[in-house]
């Protein structure tokens, strides 16, 4: 697990690979899936497509898409480019996390399956641009705040900035630094 039920999952798009080989050269980190740590990695699905809520079925497990990631510092070391989990943040190619709803075996080459959709309008394109493009969309926020199938952890981020008015200093968890 990356970090409680919320992270049980990670799912990167292989489609975003030769994105950043365009952008980085051949590196070590990008020859084969797992080089963001995902557990999964499938072609034709990317944060445009996919919604928070959208629930999966994926070998005999059954799994729902709880937050998009938030990249960290972790990657910079992996990749060995200082500002890489800026850039994987700023390009909105950060992947995606999953709840477990019903435990089961899963082997590769398992078919991802979509079985059903909570909050189609709330793809992961729209929850990354108003967290870190449009950061103080009050309208946006507050449907943020309001989506009870996205992790508790995100929408605190927005009733937060509601509440301060304020966009949450994100140094420590991009760069390692405090």
């Amino acid at each position: 697990m990356h970090g409680g039920i919320e992270k049980a999952v990670h799912h990167y798009p292989l489609d975003h690979y030769s994105d950043w080989r365009a952008e980085l050269g051949d590196l070590q980190a990008l020859t084969a899936p797992g080089g963001f740590g995902e557990n999964i990695s499938t072609a034709g699905l990317t944060e445009e497509e996919v919604a928070v809520g959208d629930t999966f079925r994926l070998g005999g497990a059954l799994i729902q898409v709880s937050q998009g990631r938030q990249p960290c510092w972790k990657l910079n070391h992996r990749f060995g480019v200082a500002d890489m989990a800026r850039r994987v943040q700023q390009t909105g190619r950060t992947g995606w996390y999953y709840r477990v709803l019903q435990t089961g075996t899963v082997a590769p080459g398992d078919r991802l399956e979509l079985i059903g959709r909570l909050a189609p309008d709330w793809t992961l394109r729209r929850l990354w641009h108003a967290l870190y493009v449009d950061r103080m969309n009050l309208v946006e926020l507050e449907g943020i705040a309001a989506l009870d199938v996205l992790a508790e952890g995100w929408r605190k981020y927005a009733v937060r900035r509601l509440e301060s008015h304020r966009v949450e200093d994100w140094s420590a968890r991009l760069d390692g630094t405090a």
